[in-house]
């Protein structure tokens, strides 16, 4: 008997939760994630991909690696190609993306994207520990952290692309009180991606950088989706609204996720787990219908 949207939704998210079950390799050969184009190119990038902030900041024993080798899994059977977003100073996060990626042989099935957290004359020694953590030879993404240092290591991220170790460049940051320094830069400089926070409790990207972003044809990543897990008290004992169906959503946090990818500036959004029940249904946000303006303004509002 066949399966509606939201019932494979349901069961896909719950089977992922389980050791060795199904779901990942099923999802990836029944349906294929929403994917956006990065601007000025030809290349698709799924909507949503994954950060790696505190969640994969671990020690090497198998306990603490586990449950992230089944989150990275789950990453790449049903989204290949996703972004996965870390940085040096995330502790030992970059070295466990590497490590895990190696084991996996997947370098090539995903896109990463690191940074330079760093002055500038420290910089290039750190983009080499970069490489080195991740065992590769080049990244796809390389990215200013929070601005430091923005105008010399723009330049360093200028040579590096000319040199073909990084394929795009970009510009970070997660408080909104930079966003005015963000918007002078995307003015003034050349960049191929933009991070920043954007989420329904911090919408003031809206105003001028996701426009601004789409006038320029820069990419958009986007992080703290779920303002670090306090979108999720805010709707603590609510139920999931029955419309939620409408847009093939099954959970609070895939709402929450389609309203952040249904905006057209915005390339992909990068949550962050270390639970592979939580990156099942993160995932499950990049397929179905997305929610159209009306649908939007609905889903905003019942947060309120």
């Amino acid at each position: 008997m066949p399966i509606d949207r939201r019932t494979f939704l349901g069961l896909t998210a719950a089977l992922a939760a389980l050791p060795g079950g199904p779901a990942p390799a099923r999802a990836a050969t029944m349906e294929a994630p929403m994917r956006r184009k990065i601007p000025g190119t030809t290349e698709l990038l799924p909507v949503i991909g994954m950060g790696t902030a505190d969640t994969f900041n671990v020690g090497k024993s198998a306990e603490e690696r586990g449950p992230l080798t089944e989150v990275m899994s789950l990453l790449l059977q049903r989204a290949p190609g996703a972004v996965v977003d870390t940085a040096p100073s995330y502790g030992s996060a970059e070295a466990v993306t590497g490590d895990l990626l190696l084991a996996a042989g997947a370098r090539r099935r995903v896109f990463v994207a690191t940074k330079i957290s760093t002055s500038a004359s420290n910089a290039p020694a750190q983009f080499a520990g970069s490489l080195s953590d991740l065992h590769t030879d080049t990244v796809d993404l390389l990215q200013v952290h929070n601005l430091i240092d923005w105008r010399d290591n723009l330049k360093l991220l200028r040579q590096l692309k000319e040199q073909h170790k990084v394929r795009y460049i970009g510009i970070t940051h997660y408080r909104e009180d930079a966003h005015e320094a963000l918007a002078q830069i995307l003015r003034n400089e050349r960049v191929d991606f933009l991070q920043v926070n954007y989420s329904l409790a911090e919408r003031n990207a809206e105003k001028v950088l996701l426009p601004l972003c789409q006038e320029r044809g820069v990419a958009v990543l986007v992080n703290r989706p779920f303002q670090d897990g306090r979108l999720f008290s805010a709707i603590k004992g609510k139920p999931v609204p029955d419309w939620a169906g409408e847009v093939d959503c099954t959970t609070w946090g895939q709402l929450f996720l389609k309203f952040i990818v249904s905006h057209p500036a915005v390339t992909t959004a990068i949550p962050a787990t270390s639970k592979p029940r939580n990156m099942a249904d993160n995932l499950g946000a990049g397929f179905g219908r997305m929610p159209d303006t009306r649908e939007r303004a609905r889903i905003a509002a019942a947060l309120a």
